[in-house]
């Protein structure tokens, strides 16, 4: 009896270890348990169960060793059926890159990895923009009143950084209740989705509240979102690191950080064939084991090499066939030289899934069958650009009114942020939606690529399409030069009655808005506001800067039509009261500021301290 009992607890220590019960190994048929055949010695109890032990334990390991060397050969998909501990199917029997048993993922190919390489950085790219490339890891501002921002240390890498962070401020400003969810139970909040709150949290007050497993969730679910977006919503690539797996196995979390660090000392990406021989990819078709994954690897995306294989993850989401086909023009690098930073298309593909250079809406026929790509469809988190105000693009509607009041601000070097708390700044009243469509249908008529001018032709298309009157002299005046720009049309339509399909509002209905906007920008930089320096000479603290706005928007008329349209009582102090009231506050000017009058024309903007920069 205590022989069996033996053998039954080995069996059921075998099978612990494996994911079925095999049937043990042996040397022969054991015919006539009970005994051998006549005339043969029969074995003693203790000698057979020493060999049905010996037989069991043989199998067991050969099982193993055979499970093991499949692991590093293949790749794991994710599946969606939970096993032990709440883990996938496909994850239980290999080790992840911080030491728990999750699936490193597979290998690209040496062509994969070259394609990917030049794709990123071209063949001529310098060792200092790698260097810049390799040195950012995703981690928050250890600074309280910038605590939900994330820091950056090195040019280049801003606008993934600046991407990441719009999504994660949509979290934790507007779908704060959507993080109280475990993360394992993320996937049923994810298909209806929590009432969102029409005012986000106050910088100051979330600051104050603000703990690491909250931004850690906010960071999970922004990641994962992203990924997603390009992996047009059926699947989601993680990328890892293959020398981060030994080297962090049974480390703490306390530790993660300093461990990850000393085993990426001595790790150089110079070449396809350098990020090959490191760069595993796991692909994840639901957002539940995506969370799971992203939640797991924290610390590597926290790693000086976070930024990169988050790009690296983005585009190998949206696959490179994909990202290729997106491209205008796929002879360039992601990167752009000589400066090494996020290209137009990376910070498009980041936002809206999409690796489009182009910032206007729709696609832009240019005829013999060429075309530019611009945006496709409404997106989530905005963009706005100082080169707009320059006349360089523009930025079309979509991206100029997202979802939510959150803007990656484009200059010409950097990458910031912009957003308010309330996201009633961008609802529209009756006149200003009818601008928009308006100008919707201006710029579906523009090939210019976005100069602000149309032919003769598309603008009678725009009139009948926005139900348009104009007056015959206004048209012809409007038709002469053989073409009609923006500007132009929009001072006839400020001047034309609602009653004609025009703008023009006597009644003062569109009023003057004001409202607070608050600017991150998320490079470590001295802090001279607030004191930080001493008498004694200490070093100013290195820090993101988070500047708060208060932006001021004029009724769209000008002054003399409001005057004209407004009957104002006869007492002259009364008069100068409401001129008063209506004059535009003194304003503070920054190139920031030109970006919100892309979004808010004539806006006017004021703020506290040094002026909020975009550089």
């Amino acid at each position: 009896m205590a022989d069996q009992e033996e053998e039954e607890l080995r069996m059921a220590l075998r099978m612990s270890m494996q994911n079925e019960s095999p049937e043990p190994k042996r040397s022969k048929p054991r015919e006539n348990a009970g005994g051998g055949p006549a005339g043969d010695p029969e074995e003693s109890p203790e000698v057979k169960s020493r060999k049905v032990q010996r037989e069991l334990m043989a199998a067991a390991a050969e099982r193993r060793m055979m499970a093991v060397q499949s692991a590093e050969k293949r790749v794991v998909p994710a599946k969606e059926e939970r096993g032990v501990g709440g883990r996938t199917e496909g994850q239980k029997c290999v080790a992840d890159s911080v030491g728990e048993n999750l699936n490193l993922g597979k290998e690209l190919s040496v062509a994969e990895a070259n394609q990917l390489f030049l794709m990123v950085f071209g063949s001529e790219v310098t060792r200092d923009i790698l260097a810049q490339w390799s040195n950012q890891g995703v981690r928050f501002s250890s600074d309280q009143e910038t605590s939900m921002g994330l820091v950056q240390h090195e040019g280049g890498p801003c606008g993934v950084l600046a991407a990441i962070q719009v999504f994660v401020l949509k979290y934790l400003l507007f779908l704060p209740d959507e993080l109280s969810k475990a993360t394992t139970n993320m996937l049923a909040t994810s298909g209806s989705r929590i009432s969102p709150r029409n005012e986000g949290v106050a910088p100051d007050d979330l600051s104050a509240s603000l703990t690491e497993d909250r931004k850690s969730r906010a960071l999970v679910r922004s990641m994962a979102e992203i990924l997603f977006l390009c992996g047009g919503n059926r699947r989601a690539v993680i990328a890892s690191l293959s020398i981060l797996h030994h080297s962090t196995e049974g480390s703490q979390d306390s530790s993660k950080d300093d461990v990850i660090a000393k085993a990426l000392e001595s790790l150089s990406v110079e070449s396809g064939s350098d990020l090959q021989k490191v760069l595993r990819v796991q692909a994840y078709t639901t957002q539940a084991s995506a969370y799971q994954r992203l939640e797991a690897m924290l610390p590597v995306f926290r790693s000086r090499m976070g930024a990169m294989l988050f790009l690296i993850s983005a585009l190998l989401s949206r696959g490179l066939d994909s990202v290729q086909a997106d491209r205008d023009d796929p002879s360039q690098s992601l990167v752009t030289a000589p400066f090494g930073h996020a290209s137009q298309e990376i910070v498009n593909l980041l936002l809206c899934g999409e690796v489009v250079a182009h910032v206007f809406d729709g696609r832009m026929d240019l005829g013999g069958g060429m075309f530019l790509k611009g945006i496709s469809a409404n997106v989530e988190v905005g963009f706005l650009t100082l080169l707009e105000s320059l006349n360089f693009c523009k930025v079309g509607q979509y991206l100029k009114c997202p979802k939510w009041p959150i803007w990656v601000v484009g200059s010409e070097s950097h990458y910031t942020v912009l957003f308010a708390l309330d996201a009633s700044v961008q609802d529209e009243n009756e006149f200003e939606g009818r601008e928009t469509q308006i100008r919707r249908a201006f710029d579906a008529q523009d090939q210019s690529g976005g100069g602000g001018f149309i032919s003769v032709e598309g603008f009678h298309q725009v009139l009948k399409d926005t139900s348009i009157n104009l007056p015959s002299d206004k048209l012809n005046h409007l038709c002469s030069s053989g073409f009609i720009v923006w500007s132009e049309f929009l001072q006839v339509l400020l001047d034309l009655d609602k009653s004609l399909g025009g703008l023009k509002d006597s009644t003062g209905l569109m009023g003057k808005k004001v409202f607070d906007l608050y600017h991150f920008n998320g490079i470590a930089k001295s802090d001279l506001n607030g004191c930080q320096t001493s008498s004694c000479g200490e070093t100013p603290i290195q820090r993101p800067r988070l500047t708060k706005l208060r932006v001021s928007v004029p009724p769209r008329w000008t002054p003399e039509e409001f005057m004209a349209d407004v009957k104002l009582p006869s007492d002259t102090s009364c008069k100068d009261t409401v001129v008063e009231l209506n004059k535009p506050e003194p304003s503070q000017h920054a190139p920031l500021v030109d970006c919100i009058r892309t979004r808010w024309p004539r806006a006017t903007c004021n703020w506290v301290g040094d002026p909020p920069s975009i550089v």
